[in-house]
């Protein structure tokens, strides 16, 4: 049996601001030693719990951020940027009987501790065939094209909450709770792992790989917090405006969904000038 982790950073125990995950800064050095300490609890779980393998898929910004000395030695990272699944690289190959989404978080637009999708700012809202996404909610359709369910889910409450909408029976932990986008109640590395740990052995028994879903087709509509942003989008072909700050594009498949989605946002990310947006 193997698991999948996808491992976001903002969702992360003890992290509640931008310097906590942003490369290069005091506070993202120390903050990689807790999220590296729940991918490792996640990892001890799925062990724990009878899985044969482990991969670690890092998906965070420059998706160089998780302590490799650190890791569980059982477990494989694949870290580093440009893959074509992105956050769930390594689903597409067949081989994978279930996923975890570790270090979670609500969607732009949304309540939750660093709320975001994909773009730290710009993007104000993200929706899925009409319904608001986050990027778990996003990642979930992309990999039940796959048959590959969604067993575990941390992050703040809020994260936990949001899952219930596409991953209602995933196992949830809580490694915080969310009281502004900058500020949380924490519980301690100490306590997190071992929650997080209990609920990965529990999750193992849900990792059964399924038919592959196909619900296409999706239509995907992204609104942003510049008008000229808009503009920049309907550079990649299919994207259309539909208001002055958003716009829309449909793929016959999630696959095709989330690949067009990471073009927007990286020619969104080019045209945001650093004092005016």
């Amino acid at each position: 049996m193997k698991i999948l982790i996808s491992a976001d950073m903002e969702g992360a125990t003890g992290v509640t601001w931008p310097a906590d995950v942003l490369p290069g800064t005091p506070q993202w050095e120390r903050c990689r030693a807790m999220f590296t300490s729940d991918v490792n609890a996640a990892v001890l779980g799925f062990f724990d719990g009878g899985a044969d393998e482990v991969l670690v898929n890092e998906a965070h910004w420059t998706m160089r951020n998780l302590l490799l000395e650190r890791l569980d030695e059982r477990a494989q990272m694949l870290t580093g940027r440009h893959k074509s699944l992105s956050m769930v690289e390594g689903v597409q190959h067949g081989d994978v009987d279930g996923i975890a989404f570790l270090g979670y978080h609500a969607g732009a637009g949304q309540e939750g501790v660093l709320a975001h999708t994909y773009l730290a700012n710009s993007i104000t809202g993200v929706w899925l065939n009409d319904v608001p996404a986050s990027e778990g909610h996003l990642n979930a359709h992309v990999v039940a094209e796959y048959g590959v369910p969604v067993v575990l889910v941390t992050g703040d409450d809020v994260a936990c909450e949001d899952a219930l909408g596409y991953a209602p029976e995933a196992l949830k932990v809580a490694v915080k709770d969310h009281v502004s986008r900058y500020a949380a109640v924490c519980r301690t590395p100490t306590r997190t792992a071992a929650d997080i740990r209990a609920a990965a052995t529990e999750a193992v028994q849900l990792a059964i790989r399924q038919e592959p879903v196909q619900a296409g087709p999706f239509t995907i509509a992204v609104e942003f917090d510049a008008e000229h942003l808009a503009m920049a989008a309907t550079v990649v072909p299919g994207v259309r405006r539909i208001g002055e700050r958003k716009v829309a594009y449909t793929g016959e498949t999630m696959y095709a969904g989330i690949r067009t989605f990471k073009a927007v946002t990286t020619i969104v990310s080019a045209a945001v000038e650093e004092q005016y947006g």
